[in-house]
């Protein structure tokens, strides 16, 4: 690709910047999105000049929100298995010779949070939050989502965020060693320049093989990611998903147990 639409590039000083580009929808990604954060990666790893890669969103109200849910109706709108090809975006992420640095600057819910759990480092505003909210429109993450949060934060704490769908801020993401560092909004960029300087002074080659290393006592979890996305696919056929979806565009709690509307209208 030559030009983006969905996200914004930068190289400058041995650093990338990737930013997601879509304010209007809290920054979170469609099909073209992943594609172009795709390439965006492919150009900063490779490139010998790049010695760490900075993924953001554009603004202070969003890092990433997942799943654009406009463009799901049982398959978003792009490749994959899914109709995203996010297992291979998550994958990448990794893969790269480089650090990649998440600059959390608002929400990071859904498949936001995924891709801060993937990424090498996070830094955080201090007005960020982090969740997941998988189960309460019809979908989950079955791979670096769950698998590598639980190697993150702990395997009790990875089952809590995602079986209740909770918010945590940005002091508990860093408790429980989802984030690096938590700074005021204001001294995000500083914070960010600081840590991308000091890895600039480090031997590339070195970190690149630290990478690798830590990388190769988790990456079984793609394979669990790759069988993960096979029944999801199946999954978004089933009318349980479906509901979850038209629930969220109608802003109302979603029926996922018609035997059980009770129960339903207790939750919070």
């Amino acid at each position: 690709m030559t030009s983006y639409t969905d996200i914004l590039y930068e190289a400058q000083g041995g650093v990338a910047r990737l930013t997601i580009n879509r304010p209007e929808k809290y920054n979170a990604f469609r099909g073209k999105t992943c594609d172009e954060l795709i390439d965006a990666l492919h150009r900063a790893g490779w490139d010998k000049t790049i010695g760490a890669i900075v993924l953001t969103g554009v603004g202070d109200k969003a890092f990433c929100t997942g799943g654009d849910q406009s463009a799901h109706d049982g398959g978003y709108d792009g490749r994959g298995l899914i109709g995203l090809p996010v297992e291979e975006l998550q994958s990448l992420i990794r893969e790269v010779p480089k650090p990649v640095i998440a600059r959390v600057n608002g929400y990071a819910i859904g498949g936001g949070n995924v891709l801060v759990t993937c990424c090498d480092l996070a830094i955080a505003a201090d007005s960020a939050q982090f969740g997941q909210v998988g189960p309460k429109v019809g979908s989950v993450d079955p791979g670096f989502g769950t698998a590598l949060l639980a190697r993150v934060v702990g395997e009790k704490k990875a089952r809590e965020i995602w079986f209740l769908c909770r918010r945590y801020k940005a002091h508990e993401a860093l408790v429980m060693g989802l984030v690096n560092a938590v700074v005021p909004l204001a001294e995000l960029d500083a914070e960010v320049d600081r840590w991308c300087a000091e890895i600039l002074t480090m031997s590339p080659t070195a970190i690149a093989i630290a990478k690798r290393s830590f990388n190769a006592d988790s990456d079984s979890i793609r394979g669990i990611a790759g069988l993960g996305m096979q029944a999801l696919a199946l999954y978004y056929g089933t009318e349980e998903s479906q509901e979850g979806v038209k629930a969220f565009l109608e802003k109302r709690k979603p029926r996922f147990r018609h035997d059980s509307d009770a129960v339903q209208d207790k939750q919070p």
